[in-house]
C-alpha cells in the first residue's frame, strides 16, 4: 500500500489507532474536498512522505502529517509509515507549528494563532520571531493583531471568504460593536477591500469631527460663579441697578440676579 524506504530504523509502520493529534496543531479545519483529493493521490501513488511522530504514553503523538493520517483513514488504511523522533512536548509543538506555517495554506486566523504560539513556546520577541520565520516584523505584527477580532467575527470572515485586508480594516474601528455593524454591512453589500476601507475612513472622520465640537466644562463651579459676579459688577459700574444674592444649599448653590426691565434702568450720573 505504501512506498517505504528499506531502512527500517528510520521508517516503521504505525497503526493509526495508536496515533493521537498534536494539541499544538494550529489548523482547526480540514476541508473535506481537500482530504478527498489527497486520499485519491495516495490511492494512486502511495504515501510518498511518512508522517512524523513522537512517543506519548502508550502510543504516539503527531508532529507532522495529520492531513496524511486523515486521508489514509478515509481509504481504510490501518497503518501509516512514520518516523518516530525523540522530541519533548515543547519541541513537538514547535515542529508542528513550523510544519503548518511553512505549508502556507492555513487560514489567516490559524496562521496568526500559530505565530502567537511559537512566540510563546520560544519565549522571544516579535522581532526575533519575524527573523526566524523569514517575514517582516510589520507583517508579523499585523497578523497577530487579527487575534483581537472576536471569534464570531472571525468565523464570518472565513465563511464568506473575506481577506486579511478586510479583517485589518475592521481593526481600525474603536470597539467590537462598531466592528460587527460594519462587518454586517460589508457582507450585505458585498464590498471589496477598497469599499470597506473607504467606509471605515468616513466613519472615523465623522467621529473625529464630533469630538472636535465637544464643549469644555470646568469641574470647579466657582469659575462660573466668579464669571457671573464679574458680570453683575460690570452692570453696576455701568449704572444698572442690579441686585444679586447667593445661597448655599445642601445639594446645590443658588445664585439670583435681578435686573430692572427696559425703561427702569437708571443711567449713572456723569462725574
Amino acid at each position: 500500500m505504501f512506498r517505504t524506504e528499506k531502512n527500517e530504523n528510520r521508517i516503521r509502520m504505525i497503526p493509526l489507532r495508536e496515533i493521537v493529534q498534536n494539541p499544538a496543531q494550529p489548523r482547526r479545519e480540514f476541508g473535506q474536498a481537500e482530504l478527498d483529493r489527497l486520499a485519491e493521490s495516495i490511492r494512486e501513488n502511495g504515501l510518498l512522505q511518512p508522517v512524523v511522530l513522537r512517543r506519548a504514553g502508550k502510543g504516539y503523538e503527531l508532529i507532522a502529517g495529520e492531513r496524511r493520517c486523515r486521508a489514509c483513514a478515509l481509504l481504510g488504511y490501518r497503518e501509516v509509515p512514520a518516523i518516530v523522533r525523540a522530541a519533548s512536548e515543547e519541541e513537538s509543538a514547535v515542529l508542528a507549528l513550523l510544519e503548518n506555517l511553512q505549508r502556507q495554506d492555513l487560514n489567516l486566523f490559524d496562521e496568526a494563532e500559530g505565530i502567537y504560539q511559537l512566540i510563546h513556546f520560544w519565549g522571544i520577541t516579535q522581532e526575533e520571531a519575524a527573523k526566524r520565520l523569514g517575514m517582516a516584523q510589520s507583517t508579523l505584527a499585523n497578523k497577530l493583531r487579527l487575534l483581537k477580532l472576536p471569534g464570531l467575527m472571525r468565523d464570518a470572515i472565513l465563511q464568506y471568504g473575506l481577506t486579511e485586508r478586510h479583517a485589518r480594516a475592521l481593526l481600525k474601528l474603536p470597539d467590537a460593536e462598531t466592528q460587527q455593524k460594519v462587518l454586517d454591512k460589508v457582507l450585505q453589500k458585498n464590498w471589496n477591500v477598497a469599499q470597506t476601507e473607504q467606509h471605515i475612513a468616513e466613519l472615523l472622520q465623522e467621529k473625529k469631527k464630533s469630538r472636535a465640537v465637544r464643549i469644555f466644562i470646568p469641574k470647579d463651579v466657582r469659575l462660573f460663579l466668579n464669571t457671573m459676579k464679574g458680570a453683575v459688577s460690570a452692570m453696576k459700574s455701568a449704572g444698572v441697578d442690579v441686585t444679586s444674592y447667593e445661597q448655599d444649599h445642601e445639594d446645590y448653590i443658588e445664585y439670583v440676579v435681578r435686573i430692572p426691565k427696559p425703561g427702569q434702568v437708571k443711567a449713572k450720573n456723569p462725574a
